[in-house]
């Protein structure tokens, strides 16, 4: 078989992830200078480099992998994963890790070295999620990973571009149709022209010409560029290790959100016909972290949610790999200042939305209509961290916190907060629990759901979910729930009741069905029955 290197959707592809993942690190460089007040010279010769260097080498992994998966199911139609930096985690490693250290010690080089710290750590745990990551992927339904990407898709990737659209709709929605025309739709422009391009140049054109924009910032930023070499500071790391202690209540649990997420990320690859071996993958998001917190980047990188959307979008084996480049010389040269003051925001966060629509969609398209309900709830935790989050920034910027109001006051006000953030502290693996519980007593197998009630109990019992750090015993009437839920699954399995009959005229369902009771080698497909 002849394999293209390179074809007309990778470059639509391309365009697409290549301004998210340039959102991304230009909001990253932001924090690190805004918010935890590092020298910019730090940020932008030793950072991003390190960043950059990350991307690029995390980026040609998976387009071998993609390559290789091509090759041997002789398809042309393979996508790579798409690979960048991790957005939860570089607001969490800035917010939660280094601006504390920052403010306790007012030294912006001891907050950077725990966020290096933080993030080995958080690589570390990775890896040895790579040897139970696959094991775990066999035993949750699809619908309730699914479900849980489907949440953090509306939640966290839809919901912030859609403001920041609504503040300059005339910017952004006729960016927007043109994404939703030509990746949606298939509508192709005249010869071809890339749709993210296009849409790119029309934002701009617009912003610029109706003064959206500030010339006097583009000069100003053209003094900002400095080229950065990459090199090893393991140094700074060591440093930031010797204080690993209170690390590790937050490193523990979101290195456990890193796998799971990389596992809901892998399961969509799957539904969209990709199926890639997901040990590898953790090996690579693992590595990736680790390499990068040794030569300065305190931000982990991870598989993207959004494969089924570069798919769509025409994006192959090459896409994700020209992206990494392309950040990687606007890294190493130093050129994200200039391109801050270049382009308008409202013209590059529609293609997040997009994402978002995509990811959600799927949820209920590559599952069988009976686990609907699964997905829905699957969600929810995640909708609910978002929720409690607005609550917390809010109250924040108004001078007071949560806990100066107090969760009666907010209640009696009709904010739920408490309930919010108890549902959503750890949403990832709550939604992975609720939903594989649903989907296990919707078809029947109540011994399952009895067992991963089982499991929801312990997660909560040492706080891994429902809690805002590791703690054990700190919610035993929460666990004491999920015991009591598995005790009823365990009294309905008395009745002998058979699982649920497949609905024949639903393919997704025939294949689930297929599926269950019996393992599978992390590279094999299941074939769906005639």
């Amino acid at each position: 078989m002849t394999l293209p290197f390179w074809t007309r959707g990778d470059l639509n592809a391309f365009f697409g992830l290549g301004i998210n993942m340039l959102v991304n690190v230009l909001v990253l460089a932001g924090l690190c200078i805004g918010v935890v007040n590092m020298a910019p010279d730090d940020v932008y010769r030793v950072v991003l480099p390190a960043l950059g260097i990350e991307l690029l080498v995390g980026n040609l992994f998976y387009f071998y992998l993609a390559r290789r998966l091509a090759m041997k199911e002789q398809r042309t139609d393979v996508t790579a994963l798409p690979y960048g930096p991790s957005v939860p985690h570089m607001f969490i490693v800035t917010l939660v890790i280094m601006l504390p250290t920052y403010l306790a010690t007012q030294n912006a080089i001891a907050a950077w070295t725990a966020g290096l710290a933080w993030a080995f750590i958080i690589g570390v745990i990775i890896l040895i999620g790579a040897f139970v990551g696959p094991a775990i992927r066999h035993l949750t339904p699809r619908a309730a990973m699914l479900g849980t990407l489907a949440g953090i898709s509306l939640a966290f990737i839809s919901m912030r571009p859609g403001a920041q659209m609504w503040g300059a709709l005339w910017i952004a929605l006729p960016v927007f149709m043109i994404i939703i025309a030509g990746f949606i739709a298939g509508v192709r422009l005249p010869k071809n022209f890339p749709i993210g391009l296009a849409a790119l140049l029309v934002g701009s054109a617009i912003g610029w010409i109706g003064g959206y924009m500030e010339p006097a910032a583009v000069t100003d930023s053209v003094k900002a560029i400095a080229l950065g070499v990459p090199s090893l500071n393991v140094d700074l790391l060591l440093d930031g290790l010797e204080g690993i202690s209170p690390l590790l209540a937050t490193a523990i649990p979101l290195g456990i959100y890193n796998f799971t997420e990389a596992m809901s990320n892998v399961e969509s690859a799957a539904a969209a016909g990709d199926n890639y071996n997901l040990r590898h993958v953790l090996l690579a998001d693992g590595t990736g972290a680790v390499v990068g917190a040794a030569l300065g980047s305190p931000f982990p990188p991870a598989v993207y949610i959004g494969h089924p959307g570069w798919k769509a979008a025409g994006g192959r084996i090459s896409y994700s790999l020209a992206s990494g480049v392309l950040i990687f010389l606007l890294c190493a040269f130093g050129l994200f200042p200039l391109l801050a003051a270049l382009l308008p925001i409202p013209a590059i966060v529609p293609i997040l939305l997009f994402i978002g629509l995509v990811i959600g969609s799927q949820a209920f398209v590559a599952v069988p209509k009976a686990h609907y309900a699964a997905v829905v709830l699957a969600a929810i935790p995640s909708l609910a961290q978002w929720g409690s989050g607005m609550v917390h920034d809010a109250l924040l910027a108004a001078g007071t916190s949560v806990q100066e109001v107090g969760d009666e006051a907010l209640a009696a006000g009709g904010v739920l907060y408490g309930g919010l953030a108890t549902i959503g502290a750890g949403s990832v693996l709550v939604g992975m629990v609720l939903g594989t519980i649903a989907v296990f007593v919707i078809d029947r197998r109540f011994i399952h759901a009895a067992a991963a009630c089982g499991v929801g109990a312990v997660l909560t019992l040492i706080g891994l979910i429902h809690s805002e750090e590791v703690d054990v015993f700190s919610n035993p009437r929460l666990a004491l729930g999920y015991a009591l839920a598995g005790v009823v699954c365990l009294a309905y399995s008395l009745l002998k009741l058979p699982p649920r009959e497949p609905d024949l005229s639903d393919p997704m369902d025939l294949e689930v069905t297929a599926e269950q009771n019996r393992f599978v080698r992390e590279d094999e497909k299941v074939a769906v029955p005639a």
